[in-house]
């Protein structure tokens, strides 16, 4: 399930710098990736898309009663709410298909691991992106930070043990194992 492409660095305004690390957009590493996260990490993460002028901060707050998939599309269902993210193969029902263009943009095209660089070219945030046809965000998954609490509040020492899930992401999706750059930061900047 890892990538084949090689790490780069790009500079997005309002975002910041980033070092992306591809990760494959095959539906079943998807499904798996995305599964596990809100199955089994629900409590640790943050996500909701991002667009400039716009950015939605969820932390759920009990696990999902269910996550399936349908038609393409993955939906993870809190009970009293829900998400669907089209991360697989759509062509809508028989008797009303999808036409190709419209499915391919709802499609994600591209997924990401990233990790967002200070200014001095430590690290202070980690996470996951995935991106339509279009190359709209549909989703990012901000992964716990050593800089900040549960609560998001900043700590007054880093809490390296915090990486623990990146770390494990890495080197199970990507085949890389943990990089002593992600423990060069003193704390994080927002981009």
């Amino acid at each position: 399930m890892s990538a084949t492409r090689e790490p780069r660095i790009v500079h997005e305004p309002g975002n910041g710098t980033l070092e992306i690390f591809p990760l494959s957009t095959e539906e079943e590493t998807l499904v798996a990736l995305m599964t596990e996260l809100f199955r089994d990490h629900w409590d640790k993460i943050i996500f909701g898309p991002l667009i400039q002028g716009a950015v939605f901060e969820i932390k759920a707050t009990e696990p999902p009663k269910r996550i399936s998939m349908l038609d393409g599309y993955l939906t993870v269902d809190f009970g009293v709410w829900h998400f669907h993210v089209c991360i697989g193969e759509h062509r809508g029902s028989k008797n009303n298909p999808t036409d190709p263009e419209l499915a391919r943009i709802r499609r994600t095209a591209r997924a990401e691991f990233y990790r967002r660089l200070n200014p001095d070219g430590s690290v202070g945030s980690w996470g996951i992106r995935l991106f339509n046809g279009r190359d709209e965000n549909q989703i990012y998954i901000f992964l716990p930070n050593p800089f900040l609490s549960d609560e998001m509040k900043f700590l007054k020492q880093p809490d390296w043990s915090r990486l623990a899930l990146w770390d494990d992401l890495r080197q199970r999706y990507l085949d890389l194992p943990p990089d002593p750059k992600d423990r060069s930061g003193r704390t994080m900047f927002h981009g």
